[in-house]
């Protein structure tokens, strides 16, 4: 098991301040970092080398979640990282899941289902 640094990604603050309470506790995580959409979220990607879990909304502006994981995808050095995407709509789980994401789940988070796949995530990690 490693701890894991996570960026987590989305347009809503309150949304984002959600996903860092659920994760507070966690004994699996060391950090989270926050964007506020995929634009951003790529910038922190290519200065910080210690990421190992990504938390990515769907709908944001700039940079979409298809649209990062399209530019994520390009990048050999971050093929290693588990993304679990996160949206409101169901419809979109297909897509998300062909463009390579580890899982996907639905608003609003089951602070029990994140966690499990979290612990999956560190455990496999080793």
């Amino acid at each position: 098991m490693i701890k894991l640094n996570i960026l987590a990604i989305d347009d809503d603050e309150i949304s984002l301040k959600l996903l860092e309470l659920i994760l507070a506790e966690n004994l699996y995580i060391s950090s989270i970092t926050t964007a506020k959409d995929g634009l951003e979220a790529m910038e922190i990607l290519e200065s910080r080398f210690d990421i190992n879990l990504i938390l990515l909304d769907i709908y944001m502006p700039r940079l979409n979640g298809f649209e990062f994981l399209n530019n994520f995808k390009k990048r050999q050095y971050l093929q290693d990282i588990p993304v679990i995407a996160i949206s409101t709509d169901m419809a979109q789980r297909q897509k998300a899941l062909e463009l390579g994401v580890y899982e996907f789940i639905v608003k609003p988070i089951s602070k029990k289902s994140l966690n499990k796949l979290i612990k999956q995530i560190a455990n496999a990690s080793i």
